[in-house]
C-alpha cells in the first residue's frame, strides 16, 4: 500500500470550512450516515496518493463507502465546491 502524500486528515480549520456544505449527518429518516469527516479524509487520501480505492486504509472506513460518497458528491457538484474551499490545486483532487 502506498504511503500517504501529505496530510489526508482534515485539519479543524479545513473541517469548519467544508462542514456547512455537507448534508446533515443524521438524515430525517433512516440510518445515520457514516461520519462525513472520516469519509472525506479517506477520499482525500485516495485522490492525493492516486491510490486505488481498495487500498484505502481502514482508519478511513470501508473503501466502498468512500467511493460511493465520492461518486455522489461528484455527480451533485458538491465535490467541486469542496475542492474549491479546501484550496488544493484541482489536479491533486480530481479523480477519474
Amino acid at each position: 500500500m502506498p504511503p500517504a502524500v501529505g496530510p489526508a486528515e482534515l485539519t479543524d480549520t479545513e473541517w469548519e470550512r467544508v462542514r456547512p456544505l455537507l448534508p446533515p449527518q443524521r438524515p430525517p429518516t433512516g440510518r445515520p450516515r457514516h461520519d462525513h469527516r472520516t469519509v472525506l479524509s479517506g477520499i482525500l487520501w485516495v485522490v492525493r496518493t492516486q491510490s486505488s480505492w481498495r487500498d484505502l486504509p481502514l482508519e478511513f472506513g470501508r473503501w466502498e463507502t468512500a467511493y460511493k460518497r465520492y461518486r455522489l458528491w461528484t455527480d451533485t457538484g458538491l465535490w467541486q465546491r469542496l475542492v474549491a474551499l479546501l484550496g488544493d490545486a484541482p489536479s491533486t483532487l480530481q479523480r477519474k
